[in-house]
């Protein structure tokens, strides 16, 4: 029987970083729609498409009917993240069914779900503010810097991540998943 090969709990890494991205995408997401659409109201997923590049019909936030319409897609984009959650979950479980105690603790897997979390600021920032233009971190003068300020956000994460998980020490699997 095959046992695991020594390595300290705490810097468990291998076959957690694909798991590990998409769980800081959903839980960027999360952080994004929860703090930034809810509770800051700062924005909603269609709150700028009064002046969007690809012509989605404008939905102010400050009606009723406008305000039904972000939620709705407010709520899709949840679903999107709390899937994403649910992936990254099932994808760590699945990898580390025979080594689960020290993963948690791991810089791997925090850094990981840190390059996620900053990814989800790159791609969701680029596409949404700055390509499709369907809203912006914070409407008003200063929106392109609230936007920017979201970007360099992304790049330190995904920077900070990557250097934290640098230093873990990789757990490896056998073939069919379980621990060597």
């Amino acid at each position: 029987m095959m046992g695991i090969r020594a390595a300290r709990p705490a810097d468990v890494t291998g076959d957690i970083a694909l798991p590990g991205v998409i769980l800081g995408v959903g839980l960027g997401g999360f952080v994004d729609g929860i703090m930034l659409h809810q509770v800051l109201q700062w924005h909603h997923m269609l709150s700028s498409t009064d002046s969007d590049n690809i012509g989605v019909r404008y939905y102010p936030a400050d009606t009723v009917p406008g305000l039904r319409m972000n939620t709705l897609w407010d709520g899709f984009f949840h679903v999107f993240t709390w899937t994403a959650v649910l992936v990254g979950l099932a994808m760590l479980y699945s990898r580390m069914s025979h080594r689960r105690s020290g993963v948690w603790a791991s810089r791997g897997l925090w850094g990981w779900i840190l390059v996620g979390w900053g990814l989800f600021n790159l791609v969701e920032g680029v596409i949404d503010h700055h390509i499709l233009g369907i809203h912006h971190v914070r409407g008003g003068p200063y929106q392109t810097w609230w936007d920017v300020g979201f970007l360099v956000l992304g790049a330190l994460l995904v920077a900070g991540g990557w250097l934290l998980q640098r230093g873990s020490v990789r757990l490896h699997t056998e073939p069919n998943g379980s621990a060597a």
